[in-house]
């Protein structure tokens, strides 16, 4: 059975994190498709974004302008090589920047103008990151409501600490002021946290701290052409599917402040009946994480030549 076969489908698309150097690069090797999107990629942007994400270097690849473009661009490709196999698709989901991802797959925006706007997220992003310093951190092994608590106490004489990510049960993502975040992982250790980490980012995204991004990128997302999409996404903000133009570009811009409900967002896909899943672009965070969750469902991640394998022809 090809990808898809009867099976209600879900797609989901990876967010910030997943950009490894080589990303895409045997993909577009294989499939003309992909080798193809990439270079649409390249043109929209005027530089070569693919040989960054080919060759590197990691530092350059990481940066939240570059991670961002990149990671659509190999998503669409992925997508663009299963779509004859895939059926009908029910809904989709994407993690933060997949979201973006996950309304191009829909054809809600043009690929062109993805790669385009979340470049300038990026941007924005990271010039609200250079402009008030933040932090993140991973909480694992504790409720959400514990880590809400722990967010208000680390909260003091204005230095935030607030959940970004709602990533599965026993994992939230906090994200702030530096000193916020890192008296959150205090607090979160003597709760009996396991492993609680900082990460390694440029700034406290999904949080207050990136409200000085949402003007422009509001600007940018008020200005593209959108069209309705041809299956629903869930939004990060709500967790819920989302059909309508204009509530799909409001809630594109609320998500840079609002934290990513992904572990609501995968119980309303299965709630919805949707059996199979397919992560497609870089890594295989997403479905690591749905796993995790033990819904009885299949989950796949889709990206380089070797996973296409189930795919008849």
């Amino acid at each position: 059975m090809g990808i898809g076969g009867g099976a209600m489908v879900g797609l989901l698309f990876p967010g910030q994190g997943s950009q490894v150097v080589g990303m895409g690069r045997e993909l577009a090797g294989a499939y003309p498709d992909a080798r193809l999107t990439f270079e649409e990629a390249d043109d929209a942007l005027g530089f070569a974004l693919s040989k960054l994400a080919w060759e590197g270097p990691l530092e350059e690849l990481t940066a939240t302008s570059m991670a961002q473009p990149a990671l659509l661009t190999h998503s669409i490709a992925a997508l663009r090589v299963a779509r004859p196999q895939l059926g009908a698709v029910a809904m989709a989901a994407g993690h933060s920047l997949g979201e973006f991802s996950a309304y191009v797959a829909a054809g809600s925006i043009s690929f062109a103008d993805g790669v385009r706007l979340v470049r300038l997220r990026g941007e924005l992003m990271q010039k609200s990151g250079a402009e008030r310093a933040g932090a993140m951190a991973a909480l694992i092994g504790l409720d959400d409501d514990v880590v809400e608590s722990l967010c208000r106490e680390a909260s003091s004489n204005g230095s935030k600490c607030v959940p970004a990510n709602y990533n599965s049960a026993g994992q939230v993502v906090v994200s702030g002021d530096v000193a916020a975040v890192e008296r959150a992982v205090e607090l979160a250790r003597a709760a009996g946290s396991r492993r609680p980490m900082m990460l390694n980012v440029s700034g406290a995204f999904h949080s207050p701290l990136m409200a000085s991004a949402e003007p422009g990128l509001r600007a940018r997302v008020e200005e593209i052409p959108f069209a309705a999409p041809e299956f629903p996404v869930v939004s990060n903000v709500t967790a819920e599917p989302v059909s309508d133009i204009a509530t799909a570009r409001d809630l594109l811009v609320a998500q840079l402040t609002r934290p990513v409900r992904w572990s609501g967002s995968m119980k309303t896909m299965t709630d919805a009946e949707i059996t199979t899943f397919y992560e497609l672009g870089t890594g295989h965070v997403l479905t690591k994480l749905l796993r995790r969750m033990a819904y009885p469902v299949e989950c796949h991640a889709i990206g380089a030549p070797d996973d296409f394998s189930m795919v008849t022809p």
